[in-house]
């Protein structure tokens, strides 16, 4: 009973409390009353925390340093628990690797202080030979996560592991190189740490919220219009594709796919039953289709965060020969926006079935777009496209339809995609 006693009181329980204390600090923030909960649910910070216990605990204290920061976290009763068994098991294997690795690489490397290799701590090693113990507990640990937890990728689970694991290894070196208390060394760590992970936090809930108005109003538009749903994340997706073959970088990939998905945003501002309406459409009813890009720019110029989709919803029906309308703009004075967008709104059009017409097959469409180029559409947003579908691919298709008759397709255009004066290029919708 003497040697178990002696045994737990020779355990690192000044490392373990500071760590396990933080943890529970760190999942208990978001739920304070008094910060009104502006904390984030899920910073990441406790990603730091876990690591730099990896590198200073053995492997049972690892384990244990998460649990209570994973039951205090804001989750339900059960994810809670879930949660914490999977950090429990994901520390303890790096920990058990970290720990396997220095005794065998730290072993020499050592000051003659008779300390047990297996309590090595980086700082007491060169930095070199403590870097790849520490990179493959690292490894150890995404993939332990990756196999309890998830649906990412294995890359994804890494790469957010990283630097988790670099700020744990700073952490951990510091708690023991500077005098005092060893919390106090890694707290210079820690502490921005834990700031930079909470204004990621926040960025990403704000990206969120983007993603959702977006799509809120994408459905809002499709509820309207069931003539054309699915339409706006089709140019949404086919506006991508032309933004990542032009090399543009993600973020404006990111902003070229918004608008497309609401290129059409002014149709909520027409009257439903213009929209549907089956027989052709009267001058009144032909004017307010016309108008849409306009109501469309007035119900999004003042939503700074959507950029360059405000231009591609007034002016994507512009014609690059100045033709098209509200503007009558031509050529680079379009802005490059709604050059993508009306491209990729005019493909979707013609390769998705419309109520007077079948859907065209892809090549067809495409010769299409290669024929009113120079004159309704920028031809290197129209090169763009072919080249990006021959890598890419289109995932929409429609299955080939039989052959039509008379009784079939509708003898006049109606209001589900008459936007544009018939004497347009047939591409346009």
């Amino acid at each position: 009973m003497r040697e178990f006693g002696e045994a737990v009181a020779a355990l690192p329980w000044t490392q373990f409390l500071p760590l396990a204390l933080l943890g529970a600090l760190c999942a208990y923030l978001p739920r304070c009353r008094f910060l009104g909960h502006r904390v984030p649910r899920e910073t990441g910070a406790y990603g730091a925390l876990l690591f730099t216990g990896v590198f200073l605990l053995p492997p049972g204290l690892a384990a244990l340093a998460p649990l209570p920061g994973a039951l205090l976290g804001p989750r339900p009763a059960e994810g809670r628990t879930r949660h914490a068994i999977r950090l429990m098991v994901t520390a303890a294997a790096a920990a058990y690797c970290f720990r396997l690795l220095t005794e065998g690489l730290l072993g020499d490397a050592l000051p003659a202080t008779g300390a047990d290799p297996g309590h090595a701590q980086p700082a007491a090693a060169p930095l070199t030979i403590t870097l790849l113990p520490a990179l493959i507990a690292v490894l150890t640990c995404a993939a332990a996560d990756r196999a309890l937890g998830g649906s990412r990728s294995a890359a994804a689970v890494l790469l957010g592991h990283l630097p988790y694991g670099l700020l744990g290894l700073l952490a951990a070196t510091l708690w023991h190189a500077v005098p005092g208390p060893g919390l106090l060394g890694a707290l210079p760590v820690l502490a921005p740490g834990y700031i930079c992970c909470w204004i990621m936090a926040r960025s990403r809930q704000l990206d969120a919220a983007h993603r959702a108005t977006v799509a809120a109003l994408v459905q809002a538009v499709d509820l309207k219009d069931r003539y054309t749903r699915g339409h706006s994340e089709r140019v949404g997706h086919a506006a991508a594709l032309i933004a990542r073959e032009l090399g543009l970088d993600t973020e404006r990939v990111h902003a070229l796919r918004t608008a497309g998905a609401l290129h059409d945003i002014g149709k909520l501002a027409v009257p439903t039953r213009t929209l549907r309406k089956e027989g052709p459409l009267s001058d009144e009813e032909w004017h307010q289709i016309r108008r849409h890009p306009e109501y469309g720019y007035q119900i999004v110029r003042g939503i700074r965060v959507l950029g360059e989709a405000v231009d591609a919803a007034l002016h994507h029906h512009e014609s690059y020969d100045g033709s098209g309308y509200p503007a009558g703009l031509a050529g680079p004075r379009i802005p490059e926006a709604a050059r993508v967008v009306a491209v990729a709104d005019a493909f979707d059009a013609m390769t998705s079935t419309r109520s007077y017409r079948r859907a065209r097959p892809v090549p067809e469409a495409l010769a299409e777009l290669r024929r009113c180029a120079g004159t309704q559409f920028d031809p290197r947003m129209v090169a763009a496209l072919d080249t990006a579908l021959e890598r890419y691919g289109w995932p929409y298709t429609e299955p080939p339809a039989p052959e039509a008759t008379s009784r079939d397709i509708p003898a006049t255009r109606s209001s589900a995609d008459r936007q544009v004066p018939d004497e347009q290029p047939g591409a346009r919708t």
